[in-house]
């Protein structure tokens, strides 16, 4: 039997907010768990228990989005944000590749 593997918690939050993502848009029971614990090289019962243990208990058995403890605006605000901020990050890493690409090229400056 192998060791249990501790994963970080930002791991498991964002594994969890990714399956609860492609369960919104395919639906439950359609391999959403699986692929993200592919992906993120997870085992697919551990995130499966994080996504489990994360839902609040409803007489349905599935999440809703009014008792998740997080608003629709509060989500879409928190969304915006992480968007913003990584377009941020793309323009940053964008400029850097045209620097080192200058740099690293080998023809002499004309």
């Amino acid at each position: 039997m192998g060791s249990a593997k501790k994963y970080p918690q930002e791991l498991r939050r964002r594994a969890v907010e990714m399956v609860r993502e492609l369960e919104g848009q395919w639906g439950p029971g359609r391999g959403a768990i699986a692929r993200v614990a592919d992906q993120l090289g997870v085992h697919p019962e551990a995130l499966r228990y994080w996504v489990r243990s994360g839902e609040p208990s409803t007489d349905t058995g599935s999440a809703d989005s009014t008792n998740t403890g997080e608003s629709d605006r509060d989500r879409i605000a928190r969304l915006e944000r992480e968007n913003a901020e990584l377009r941020r990050s793309n323009e940053i890493l964008k400029a850097a590749s045209a620097f080192f690409a200058r740099e690293m090229d080998p023809r002499p400056p004309s």
